[in-house]
This record gives structure tokens, sequence and C-alpha cells, in this order.
């Protein structure tokens, strides 16, 4: 699909209605499709100032390609649907490539890669009455935890009102937990030891006063084999996140793949290293990580 930008723009200018119109007669599935998988594709990084791919640091600066890139992402077999922002989906929506696909929209983009600021991560994005209105199909937040910074209990609470929001629009929620800190050169790391992911799903599946519609989206940890011992913390269902796009791809999958033999683990939530894969091939990537499903 070529975008044709002058057109989304003349919608947005003279009919901003219509994204709501969209939304509204979208037709919509089950969060889970036959085999109890899930396979969605990530593009909320935007949002977060995080623009970089690989050594490429504005690659996600233009908007169009990115949209393009993702409606080729969707239309791929096996995708079952996206994770994003409210502008990245109202594009979607004015395409029309939402329809029969699993829509997430993310809910806390405050957090600024860079920032001084960046573990403050607020909830800048969807509300909870966003998504329920929108007739969207979840909500996913970002959950940074750092033992040597006080304003993490802030952090903490904040997300357990909006498990508690979610939960109770029957909504589910994805958190993303992570147990980070800086290094010194005050670049914010997240540490993907065991020890450090086990507590990170332990924490977040504790919060707010139901569970019943938490997922867990979590990283692979940085020794692969620990991930049976790491994943038996919580009985929350889960799905993996992608990382960080590197040069190994192939050593990517392989992760994943033993990593989604593990019975809480019920997918991928996957985004620059499948829309931006370094051959430059987005449909080959998206087939890929499929197939590992």
């Amino acid at each position: 699909m070529t975008v044709d930008v002058l057109e989304l723009v003349r919608l947005r200018s003279h009919r901003p209605e219509a994204i709501a119109e969209a939304a509204a007669r979208r037709s919509r599935r089950p969060l889970l499709n036959d085999n109890g998988r899930l396979m969605i594709v990530a593009a909320d990084h935007p949002a977060r100032g995080a623009l970089g791919v690989g050594g490429r640091s504005m690659a996600m600066a233009n908007r169009a390609d990115l949209l393009e890139r993702l409606c080729l992402a969707l239309s791929r077999p096996g995708v079952d649907g996206v994770l994003a922002t409210a502008d990245i989906l109202d594009d979607l929506l004015l395409l029309g490539a939402l329809d029969g696909k699993v829509v997430l929209g993310s809910m806390n983009r405050g957090g600024l890669q860079g920032a001084s600021f960046e573990l403050d991560d607020r909830f800048t994005g969807h509300r909870p009455e966003d998504i329920e209105r929108l007739g969207f199909d979840a909500g996913k937040l970002l959950l940074r935890i750092d033992y040597d910074d006080p304003g993490s209990l802030t952090t903490l609470e904040s997300t357990a009102r909006a498990v508690d929001a979610m939960a109770a629009r029957r909504l589910p929620v994805f958190v993303e937990p992570f147990i980070s800190r800086r290094d010194e050169t005050g670049r914010l790391r997240n540490d993907l030891s065991a020890e450090a992911v086990t507590k990170s799903i332990a924490i977040a599946s504790g919060l707010g006063g139901s569970s019943a519609y938490t997922w867990l989206k979590v990283p692979v940890t940085a020794n692969p084999d620990d991930m049976a011992e790491v994943m038996a913390a919580s009985t929350l269902p889960a799905v993996l996140l992608g990382g960080e796009v590197g040069d190994d791809q192939d050593g990517a999958y392989e992760k994943w793949r033993g990593a989604l033999q593990l019975p809480t683990v019920r997918g991928l939530v996957v985004g620059r290293s499948l829309l931006y894969p370094a051959d430059g091939d987005v449909a080959a990537a998206v087939d890929t990580a499929v197939g590992l499903l």
C-alpha cells in the first residue's frame, strides 16, 4: 500500500469525525486466534521520542513510510493486530487497515527517551475510557522500576489504578515491567538478568484489585535458558517483546522460539525488528516471526 498523505491530511482537516466513524464500523474479532496464539506488531515508539532503529537515529521519523510498513505487516497471514498510540491508530483507521485486527492502545508515553524524567512515565496516551469508546481490544502500559528512584512508587500506584480501570471495563491490559537503573553516563538501562526479570514479573502481577484482565509483556532474559524458571513466577498469560534491533536477527528468532514453548507464553509483540529489518524485507521478517508461533 502507498499511503496518500494528502488524503489523510484532507480527512483530518475537513472531516475529523471520520476517525470515530471508522472506529465505529471496524469489524472486530476475539483477542486470541483459533490456536490460542497472538502476533502483534508494535509501533508506539515514536510518541516517546524513540525514533531510532539500529544505527539509524531517525528511522521511524517518516510517518508515511512507517504507515506503509505497518500496512504491509498487518496484511501478512498470521498477524493478529497492532499496538500503537492514537495518532498512528487514527491513521490506520482512516486507511482501513484495522478491520478484523486486534487493536492495543498505548497508555503511557510520558517517559521520553533520554529525558531526566524518563522514569516518570505518566499516562499521556490512551485512557481506559478512550479504548472503550473507540471499541479497541486492549491497552498496554510500560512499568519501569528503579529501586534508587523514590518516584517509582508513584509509577507503581498509577499503574495499579490503570489496571483497576481496565479491569472494571473488562478490557485486557498488557503490562510491560522492567527493573531499571541508570549507568555511569546517566543512561537508563533495563536489567535482563533472571533475578531482575523474575522480580519485575512478580511485582507487575500483583498490581491492582484484580488480575483477571492483566497480561504480561516480557523480554527474553540475557540467558534464554533462564526463561523457564523466570516465567514460573506468575500464572498470568504473557507475550514476548522484541527489544532492540540487533545484527543477529536469527539469534533473536531462536530466543523467541524457545520461550514460546513455555506454558504461560501466548505470543509475540514485536516492533522495530520486524518493521525495519536489516535486509529491508518486512514481509519476510514478519512471516518468519509468525512461523515461530
